[in-house]
């Protein structure tokens, strides 16, 4: 059973095109040699920043189990501050704060308007009921992970009339205002009033376009800025940014490819980088971004599943409801202690502590404490890092067979910390059969590489591997974009209409235009970016059109981005396409000189215009521009699905 959650207040449909002013493309065109994929939500063109003086740069980590802050001043940029003290943590620091969150209902004697109060982080009590991975339902391309429950989040969502996009609103709401309070606290109400603030947020390396222009919606409502003014980074090419820096020196060389593992609590995201400069450090994307729903969360869940076969079901129930405090003492130590330091050593006994419970031999209960042995543990952690295993295989193959060399693995993310997950991955790469490697002469850099073997993989594990994401989110901020090129992640395109060809087309298909007064077909595709293109930011991606208009006839038209996931993309329109956003143009700023009256046979006088609509795209985002003659004319709206 599914359910589909609301992610934004119903719209009104957008109104159907005539034919006649429809997409008119010839065979002879074809895109731009070097391209940029599609990553995200309609942003303006901006430049690559420069280091300014006197701006606050905020990194925001907007996790699906945990969220993090990080802030830097330009005056003092090897000084990142992560923020660790959070509301309701009574105290004790944190790198990061629980992506949950719930509202108290509005008293029936509240002024009419008043807002709910928002509860959020830490300030819940175990057993209180609360919003979780509200995050995931921003996508609604990406598959749910078991133990999120749609039909739940929706009830509670309904009960409180909000959307998906306003309770990621109001989390990023207390995220900003948290965030504004400890900036003013640390540098001065005057120095916060005369210093610009600039926001970098993080997201999926596989989310979709709509899910990106979701959260930037989302967080110009929180008070971070316009949608055009907040820069977006993807959580693995952040991770790439902070970590190249941390890890110097390092065997990694010019020419080199490596792999960002980003393994959080929900999902694991993964890149592959190719090291094109290393003063300044300048990568490209190798590989289409990949990722999977095998975050550490589902080791909570196994862990849950083994305590429950333990105890017996009924038994860990009333655990559960009536020692709450007892199974939440135990999840903790789980979480902050069990799966970062396991290690697979066969003469470990973890103690995992259950205050309360009665002493039974038979299942391992003594003073308070579930004894369990490694092998246990190891049961517990090996489906889900199979599954990162896998997916890291997936692009070391990827790039294998593209003649390309593999060189590191870097971990980084809450899960990316696990001693557990860094160990199996280094045994299973250091074993792995790989092609002849570069064969360079030998330099001090590569000592470390031939020491390891022709056939290893170095994982690196960074320090701060947790708060990887949003270090490098305040680097981006810092020192604009390191990343130089992408790879598409679908085939993008528009739809058009041409002569009609009785040798290529169904006649069934055609349809007779007054003004061109000629037999048509419509719904042709033509492909603007290929399937793992390569693409840059620096070369647009050109969308030429040609309208007619009637006399009185609007000028403003609109036309779907539409992308396709399989290999080899339709010549025409089918159900299995994806629209991606309406593009609206106002045509309305060009001058009518550059207009062409045309008249039919029959009298009829028309406008022709030839025009061009510009798509750029930086690090998660796009933007379009529209065009004749060379010349800009304005800004293209674009509304996403």
């Amino acid at each position: 059973m599914s359910f589909n959650l609301p992610i934004l207040p119903p719209t009104s449909p957008t109104s159907q095109r005539n034919r006649d002013s429809r997409n008119y493309f010839t065979n002879s065109y074809s895109p731009p040699a070097s391209t940029e994929a599609i990553n995200g939500p309609v942003r303006q063109r901006t430049k690559e920043l420069a280091p300014i003086s006197d701006r606050l740069i905020v990194g925001v980590d907007f996790g699906t189990t945990f969220s993090g802050v990080a802030a830097v001043y330009t005056g003092t940029p090897d000084d990142v501050e992560i923020i660790k003290t959070w509301p309701g943590g009574n105290g004790i620091t944190s790198d990061k704060v629980p992506t949950e969150l719930s509202y108290a209902a509005v008293p029936p004697n509240a002024p009419p308007g008043t807002a709910p109060t928002v509860k959020w982080g830490f300030q819940f009590r175990p057993e209180e009921s609360r919003i979780r991975c509200v995050k995931l339902f921003l996508d609604r391309s990406q598959k749910l992970p078991f133990y999120v429950n749609p039909k739940e989040t929706a009830t509670q969502l309904k009960n409180n009339r909000k959307t998906v996009i306003d309770a990621v609103s109001d989390y990023l709401t207390q995220i900003y205002k948290h965030t504004m309070d400890t900036l003013t606290r640390r540098y001065g109400e005057s120095f916060m009033a005369s210093t610009k603030v600039d926001f970098v947020l993080t997201c999926p390396a596989v989310w979709s376009d709509a899910a990106k222009n979701a959260t930037l919606q989302a967080a110009e409502r929180a008070g971070m800025g316009a949608q055009s003014q907040i820069q977006m980074i993807s959580e693995p090419e952040a991770a790439a940014v902070y970590t190249l820096k941390a890890i110097q020196p390092n065997h990694l060389k010019i020419g080199d490819n490596f792999i960002v593992c980003d393994g959080g609590g929900g999902t694991v995201d993964l890149i592959a980088y190719k090291i094109v400069s290393l003063g300044p450090i300048r990568v490209e994307e190798s590989a289409v971004g990949t990722g999977g729903l095998c975050g550490s969360a589902f080791l909570n869940y196994r862990f849950e599943e083994h305590v429950k076969n333990r105890l017996g079901a009924s038994r860990f129930e009333e655990v559960k409801t009536k020692k709450g405090k007892s199974w939440q003492m135990a999840l903790k130590y789980f979480e902050e202690f069990v799966k970062r330091n396991f290690n697979e050593d066969e003469h470990q006994e973890i103690n995992v502590p259950f205050p309360g419970l009665p002493d039974d031999e038979e299942i391992g209960l003594d003073c308070g404490f579930l004894m369990m042995t490694a092998a246990q543990v190891k049961d517990i952690f090996d489906p889900v890092v199979k599954e990162v295993c896998d997916l890291v295989q997936g692009q070391v193959d990827n790039l294998r067979a593209k003649g390309q060399t593999v060189s590191g693995i870097i971990l980084v993310g809450g899960f990316g910390q696990s001693d557990y997950l860094y160990r199996t991955l280094k045994k299973h790469f250091t074993s792995t059969a790989a092609p002849p490697p570069y064969t360079p002469t030998p330099t001090q850099q590569s000592t470390l590489a031939a020491a390891l073997g022709s056939n290893s993989i170095e994982v690196m594990q960074p320090v701060y591997a947790w708060t990887a994401v949003v270090r490098g989110a305040v680097l981006r901020g810092l020192e604009g974009n390191m990343v130089i090129s992408r790879k598409a992640r679908m085939h993008y395109g528009t739809s058009y209409a041409t002569v009609y060809d009785e040798e290529k087309h169904s006649v069934t298909e055609r349809y007779w235009s007054p003004l061109w007064e000629r037999w048509m077909v419509s719904d042709r595709m033509q492909w603007h970016i290929a399937k793992g293109e390569t693409i840059s930011p620096q070369n647009p991606i050109a969308f030429h059109y040609t309208r007619n208009f009637r006399p009185g006839q609007s000028l403003v038209v609109t036309d779907d981005l539409i992308a396709c996931e399989a290999d080899e993309p339709p010549k025409s329109y089918t159900r299995d396409l994806i629209k991606v956003c309406t593009l609206t143009t106002d045509l309305s700023a060009v001058p009518r000189s550059l207009f062409t009256r045309l008249t039919t046979t029959k009298g009829v006088e028309f406008d022709n215009l030839d025009f061009t609509l510009e798509m750029i795209v930086d690090s998660a985002g796009l933007g379009f521009e529209l065009k004749v003659d060379g010349v800009r004319y304005g800004r293209v709206d674009a509304e996403f699905y």
